[in-house]
């Protein structure tokens, strides 16, 4: 993690930012949180990627599923 992008901050200032972040609607704080998830994980904005389904199989036998 890159902690650079942090600083130090007084109380005031953090009280400041809580007060921002309520005053924003819930479709921009979860953007937000998608972006700043995006960065954290280093994920490239290309859309959904398709599910690997070779990772496993499962077999049916006398009923049930096995793995």
């Amino acid at each position: 993690m890159d902690k650079t992008a942090f600083k130090m901050q007084t109380f005031a200032q953090a009280d400041f930012q809580q007060e921002y972040w309520k005053s924003k609607s819930m479709e921009e704080r979860l953007h937000a949180a998608m972006e700043l998830t995006k960065i954290a994980y280093q994920v490239v904005d290309t859309g959904f990627l398709p599910m690997d389904k070779t990772a496993f199989s499962m077999k049916k036998r006398n009923g049930l599923y096995i793995s």
